[in-house]
């Protein structure tokens, strides 16, 4: 039996990945607030975490797997799966961050770091098959870490306070080097439209504050979601009428 051309077995075995990758991402949030490694021993010896407080966590992780599956397929080559792997090791990474920037507000440098090496890792092997990609993905990063570099700097030079942390700054940076800059600027616009929605919601039903901190990472991360299951040229059109208030036409 196949889904959208892939058998569904690969469904099966993406899907008990997920589960265990869901796993590992509770163990991640754990451990990178804390500054701990989190391949070490005592990721094998550690017996005190509940399944059952993970499971959310693990079957979400299971459904962005067996989404990116049916969203990508299984190709007939390597380079042609760069995008399936390269989300694959992207979506935990992701969930983290959503997580510990939602309940501490910050975004640890090393897991804004282990994106860059990784997406380093993924524009080089772009780069054996097309060059033309590798500089995308690395203007990508210029684009993505400077636009929101910009409206740190304007905040604290505007308002005495940073309009974004530097953790948003360096996750956006990474994340270039996975979307390219076209994709990137449409995360970035995302993100800000998300955010304004949300937190305007987050206050009329009083679980913020006014003059209360609300981590903009979280907002970040489901703009990233959305790029990955929908294309770029779909996905413009609707920004553009958005922030035209309707007046864009194709």
């Amino acid at each position: 039996m196949y889904i959208n051309d892939t058998h569904i077995v690969f469904y099966f075995i993406i899907g008990i990945l997920g589960l265990l990758v869901g796993r590992l991402v509770a163990w991640m949030n754990k451990r990178l607030p804390e500054y701990k490694k989190v391949f070490s021993r005592e990721m094998f010896q550690e017996h005190k975490i509940n399944p059952k407080c993970n499971l959310p966590l693990m079957i979400i992780t299971m459904i962005i797997y067996i989404a990116l599956l049916f969203r990508y397929g299984i190709q007939s080559t390597f380079i042609e799966n760069l995008n399936l792997i390269k989300f694959m090791i992207l979506t935990p990474m992701l969930l983290s961050a959503f997580v510990i920037d939602y309940k501490l507000q910050i975004i640890p440098n090393r897991l804004n770091l282990t994106m860059f090496e990784v997406g380093l890792i993924i524009a080089f092997l772009y780069g054996m098959s097309n060059v033309a990609i590798t500089i995308d993905m690395l203007l990508g990063m210029l684009a993505g870490g400077g636009v929101f570099l910009i409206i740190t700097l304007l905040g604290s030079l505007f308002f005495g306070k940073e309009a974004l942390g530097f953790g948003d700054v360096k996750l956006m940076g990474a994340l270039g080097l996975y979307f390219g800059w076209a994709n990137i600027l449409a995360i970035s616009a995302m993100s800000f439209l998300i955010g304004a929605v949300l937190g305007i919601i987050l206050v009329i039903t009083r679980l913020k504050k006014k003059d209360e901190y609300i981590p903009f990472g979280p907002f970040i991360v489901i703009a990233t979601f959305i790029s990955i299951f929908i294309p770029f040229n779909i996905l413009l059109p609707i920004l553009l009428k958005i922030f035209t208030l309707g007046t864009y036409k194709n």
